[in-house]
């Protein structure tokens, strides 16, 4: 029994390392396509195309018993969330992806529990008790997020690091493609900025719907289905070259195929899987690993320069979102400890209490689009 649950944990380390690896190829695959010339429309429009056909069957088969009858209150809450979390996300990804590199977009990504944690306050979803380190650690945390995404928004600075990769002397087309010269960095890192907004609001937004809809892979598949709409409605009126429909080149089609099948349909389900086994804050703790490849990843491949506002920055970030996550992970030991203590004449109450902390705490998933990121991402 004890090997297996030693395998068990071997496997989710090794998902999440691939989850990892897998997600930071797409920050490069879809810079790399930018630069290619492809459309920041019709990407998006053909990766969520393959997203919604690899997940349609699993939907349709493995939540059958599960999935409620489509209302039309169903259909407005799943065209909304697909606007905010996938419209607005994928959109806002791309153009701030234009404008930056992969790192950033990766080291700004890491902020996303924190601002879903500042929006649940907001809308009273989730409290802060200032008068415990749970709750200071989290506004710590979140402070230390927006300070972080302000540095590599207003500051660039010097190189701190420039490659000089023997790709860079060839005439390969991939050439300087993790560059962001000639670019608009400010307006790139603000692009950035509202992706993570729009991932975060996708996430607080997810949570008591998927309560009432208990079937995430339909709820997926609806919103996969509506932002391809949304993007062919956005197209009709931003994207009249007919031309820009066409796949010109293997690249092209592999960083298509890529963002749709391995960082929509594969990685979603492999994020299930590891939040299902390892929970939420599991798989938040390991989002800034993939930080770290993109950097190996894009410096190596790609030869990116690093700045030194932008490393600044996501040292700010990674270490507020530490500071996030360990304050959840207090939260829930204080909430257990409650649940020992607690009177008979407490349990209305603190049931209550509880059930609000549990659907709190799905709110530490970073990524649960950029499944879907991703759908999101």
């Amino acid at each position: 029994m004890g090997g297996f649950a030693i395998s068990e944990k071997m496997q989710l380390h090794l998902a999440m390392l691939a989850l990892q690896f897998g997600y930071a190829g797409f920050h490069v695959v879809s810079r790399a396509a930018l630069n290619m010339g492809i459309s920041k429309i019709v990407f998006p429009v053909y990766r969520n195309i393959l997203a919604l056909l690899l997940l349609l069957p699993f939907a349709y088969f493995l939540e059958k018993k599960e999935r409620p009858p489509l209302t039309w209150s169903y259909t407005l809450q799943f065209f909304l969330l697909a606007v905010i979390g996938i419209t607005a996300n994928q959109g806002f990804y791309l153009l701030g992806l234009d404008h930056t590199s992969p790192t950033f977009a990766s080291a700004i990504q890491n902020s996303v529990p924190a601002i879903t944690f500042l929006m649940a306050v907001m809308l009273r979803i989730e409290t802060v008790r200032f008068n415990r380190k749970d709750g200071i650690a989290k506004v710590c945390g979140t402070l230390l997020c927006v300070a972080g995404a302000s540095v590599i928004t207003l500051y660039k600075g010097p190189t701190i690091y420039s490659p000089i990769p023997p790709l860079q002397r060839t005439s390969t087309p991939v050439l300087l493609l993790g560059d962001a010269k000639g670019k608009n960095w400010t307006l790139g890192c603000i692009f950035l900025i509202g992706h993570c907004l729009s991932w975060a609001a996708w996430l607080v937004l997810q949570a008591p719907i998927l309560k009432k809809y208990p079937a995430r892979l339909s709820v997926t598949s609806y919103q996969c289905f509506f932002g391809v709409i949304q993007f062919l409605i956005i197209a009709a009126f931003c994207e009249r070259d007919p031309q820009a429909w066409l796949v010109h080149s293997a690249a092209e089609l592999f960083s298509v195929f890529y963002a749709g099948v391995v960082a929509s349909g594969i990685a979603f389900a492999v994020q299930i899987w590891c939040i299902d086994r390892g929970g939420p804050v599991f798989v938040a703790v390991y989002q800034p690993v993939q930080t770290l490849v993109v950097a190996i990843m894009a410096s190596v491949a790609l030869g990116e320069e690093f700045y030194l506002g932008g490393i600044i920055g996501a040292v700010l970030i990674i270490a507020g979102l530490y500071f996030v996550l360990w304050g959840k992970n207090e939260e829930s030991k204080f909430a257990k400890a409650a649940v020992v203590i607690q009177s008979p004449a407490d349990h209305i109450n603190n049931t209550s209490t509880r059930t609000a902390s549990h659907i709190n705490s799905s709110l530490a998933q970073p990524l649960l689009a950029h499944s879907t990121d991703q759908t999101a991402a």
